[in-house]
């Protein structure tokens, strides 16, 4: 890796830290410059879990006031999520390198539609939240972060805007304290994935490293300015990197 291709993959994981912490999708920002810089893309996306771990911590300690009073609904959803990060990432290793050079693009593609209608998804949902109850218990909703653990152990790219608009519909909530326990979750589904890839995979630990250094950094920036950047302008940011990955993975 040349110094200009380091400093492009310190970068991308600054960037992914603050849209993950914010949005969710920072790995359509990482994923791509590693491609970018020649790393094959199960390798790719291995180091990738690794680096987009510190930016999770960061973003859970900056939100950590909105985390108050919310400890039995993380023991809940943490514990489907950590079971569905780890079979995640079991399928990866499991699935043939062909398997994820088909699924990838289709998963970004997917992840791009996501990102794009985020904000009609999150004014849905918002209406058809629950009056009363207990929705913690919701095995709908649980099942639902289990699935989300499972793609995100995979690959992970919108996995946050998945978990923001299921607890979205699914809790009475503050849409901030949501957020705070969308990261929660997502460092829980990257700690355990890398766990697992530690011991039956190849990382490219240049490329994790400068990525973990970027977006512990990326996530404590996103906690603490990101509601004041345009969402707008983040979204557009992601597509176009986003769809840039996809013609790269098409043409390769």
């Amino acid at each position: 890796m040349t110094l200009w291709e380091a400093i492009a993959v310190l970068a991308a994981g600054v960037g992914a830290g603050m849209i993950n912490v914010i949005v969710g999708s920072g790995t359509l920002i990482t994923f791509p410059v590693l491609l970018a810089v020649g790393i094959p893309p199960v390798t790719a996306n291995v180091s990738n879990s690794f680096g987009l771990v510190p930016g999770s911590l960061s973003g859970v300690i900056g939100y950590r006031r909105e985390l108050v009073g919310q400890g039995r609904r993380l023991r809940r959803m943490g514990t489907a999520s950590l079971l569905g990060g780890l079979l995640g990432a079991l399928l990866l290793t499991k699935l043939p390198s062909g398997a994820f050079d088909a699924i990838v693009p289709a998963l970004i593609l997917l992840a791009l539609v996501l990102v794009v209608i985020q904000p009609r998804v999150a004014k849905a949902v918002a209406a058809r939240r629950r009056a009363d109850g207990d929705p913690d218990g919701s095995l709908v909703l649980l099942a639902g972060v289990f699935l989300t653990g499972i793609y995100g152990g995979y690959f992970g790219a919108a996995q946050g805007v998945l978990l923001m608009a299921l607890m979205g519909m699914m809790l009475q909530e503050d849409l901030q304290r949501i957020n705070a326990v969308k990261n929660a979750l997502a460092m829980i589904v990257n700690g355990v994935a890398a766990l697992f890839f530690l011991f039956t995979s190849t990382v490219n630990w240049t490329a994790a490293g400068l990525i973990a250094a970027g977006s512990l950094v990326g996530g404590l920036l996103g906690a603490k300015v990101g509601r004041r950047l345009p969402p707008v302008v983040l979204r557009a940011v992601i597509v176009v990197v986003g769809l840039a990955a996809v013609t790269k993975l098409l043409l390769s």
